[in-house]
């Protein structure tokens, strides 16, 4: 398929949520579920923590789905909810550390067997161990394919802003890729 037809598609999709029709916003959670728990679960190392988040987002999805201005924009709109929710989760959860004094970071397992299984398991393993910024701008150019001007959108920061993250981000994975050899 391609982009210009899927671009359709999510929008058709998105009128039909927006009028409130039952299948389409079944649809909608069918054909979106596993994009943004892939993309919340790249922000986050517990799973389970993940499918809390990717909830939480369901419901401010299917809350506001009627105010989406611009149907063209779902996957945009989407993503925005999708990272809106996850900066809101993790302040709350930082806020819960600082209350709770200090704590060691959460381990990262560099034995782990899968995460050198292949090149893929390879890339996301060194996405674990990347800053929260640089994992995010990854995720959203490389693994869900949203360009320069959608990805300015959801994160709401100018194209230019975009570019130089991205540069800064994939030199982050390359030495840390590098590093394990």
């Amino acid at each position: 398929m391609t982009r210009e037809t899927e671009r359709i598609r999510h929008e058709l999709l998105a009128i039909r949520c927006r009028r409130g029709e039952p299948a389409a916003l079944a649809e909608l959670v069918r054909t979106w579920e596993q994009r943004l728990f892939f993309y919340v679960r790249r922000m986050l190392a517990d799973e389970e923590e993940a499918w809390g988040v990717l909830q939480e987002v369901w419901v401010a999805v299917l809350s506001r789905i009627d105010r989406l201005r611009e149907p063209r924009c779902l996957p945009q709109w989407l993503y925005t909810i999708a990272r809106n929710t996850l900066m809101t989760h993790l302040r709350g959860r930082y806020a819960e550390r600082e209350r709770a004094g200090p704590e060691a970071p959460e381990p990262v397992d560099e034995d782990d067997p899968l995460a050198r299984y292949a090149d893929v398991e390879r890339v996301y393993a060194g996405l674990a161990r990347l800053p929260l910024v640089d994992r995010e701008v990854l995720t959203l150019c490389f693994l869900e394919d949203l360009s320069i001007a959608e990805i300015a959108e959801v994160l709401a920061i100018p194209p230019g802003t975009v570019k130089s993250r991205l540069f800064k981000a994939r030199r982050a994975l390359r030495a840390v890729l590098e590093g394990e050899g």
